[in-house]
């Protein structure tokens, strides 16, 4: 998966204002954009590179990023609960998914997994996703073609819980993905879908989801684990220190220069420290919490 480095008419772009303030949007000449910081003309934007910081007429800038699976899991449209950078790109590694790789996934939802996937298989590999809403698997086949993926990725319509996977992918798969409410309906077809070796990623919301998985599990597979991935998040950002006084006699903070000495009026001396910068970390106050199980297999 790779982007022209040169923005053109019809690509789209990434617009950074900042980590929590981004929106996609196609470059059409003649277009503008508006928010509070101005007025963005799109023929200001081509022939630049991904990555410039670009002006309005008031002077306030933005940045024009690339697509990125990344990025596109941040902005796109929610027609569903999405995975997170954290549980995708754990999935990723754990299901040892490398280029030309098969991998089957249901369901397809938002997309937001189904980009990540399909960057691990290219150049030669193939991501088949399937969604039993006709409607929602349309988007999404709207947006991998708008982002530039869908030479790698095939959306179909498909009841996987009722009906199974395909036949004609029987003995193809690498790996098996599946984000369903009754995943172990659709775990045996998942057994005749992967290759000798192959593995099974199950994400489900709940732990008697995954227990009843698991059972459905014992009889094809092995080596199965479940994991809940937890992010923190650290905001970095520079702060004032509050000014600090103690006691004139201690001679622990000999080594800080002192701003200023007084005498209190019970005669004891007082050292006072001037407030000063420092970088500072602490949790962000936004970080997300539990957002499901991920259950992993290998076929027997």
């Amino acid at each position: 998966m790779s982007f022209n480095r040169t923005i053109s008419n019809g690509d789209l772009a990434i617009v950074y204002a900042r980590h929590d303030n981004m929106k996609p949007v196609t470059v059409s000449e003649g277009s503008v954009l508006q928010n509070r910081f101005g007025v963005f003309k799109h023929s200001d934007w081509i022939g630049k590179s991904f990555g410039s910081k670009v002006f309005s007429n008031k002077g306030g800038f933005v940045y024009l990023l690339a697509p990125t699976p990344e990025l596109w899991t941040l902005v796109l449209s929610h027609r569903t609960q999405i995975l997170y950078i954290a549980d995708i790109s754990f999935v990723v590694m754990y299901l040892e998914i490398v280029p030309g790789f098969v991998v089957l996934e249901s369901g397809t939802g938002s997309g937001s997994l189904t980009t990540s996937l399909a960057r691990a298989v290219a150049p030669t590999g193939h991501v088949y996703t399937f969604d039993f809403h006709e409607q929602r698997s349309g988007s999404a086949r709207d947006d991998f073609e708008k982002i530039g993926i869908s030479s790698l990725v095939t959306a179909g319509v498909r009841d996987i819980q009722g009906e199974g996977f395909p036949e004609e992918f029987a003995g193809l798969a690498d790996a098996v993905f599946l984000d369903l409410p009754q995943p172990w309906l659709a775990i045996p077809s998942a057994a005749k879908m992967l290759r000798h070796d192959g593995t099974l990623c199950s994400f489900s919301p709940c732990i008697e989801q995954v227990q009843r998985s698991c059972e459905t599990m014992q009889s094809n597979f092995t080596d199965i684990r479940t994991f809940e991935v937890l992010l923190r998040t650290y905001e970095v950002r520079e702060g004032k220190m509050e000014s600090l006084e103690i006691d004139g006699d201690d001679g622990s903070n000999g080594s800080l220069p002192p701003c200023k000495r007084r005498q209190r009026s019970d005669g004891a001396s007082v050292v006072s420290y001037p407030s000063s910068s420092s970088v500072m970390a602490r949790p962000c106050g936004e970080a997300r919490g539990h957002t499901g199980y991920l259950t992993f297999a290998r076929l027997n």
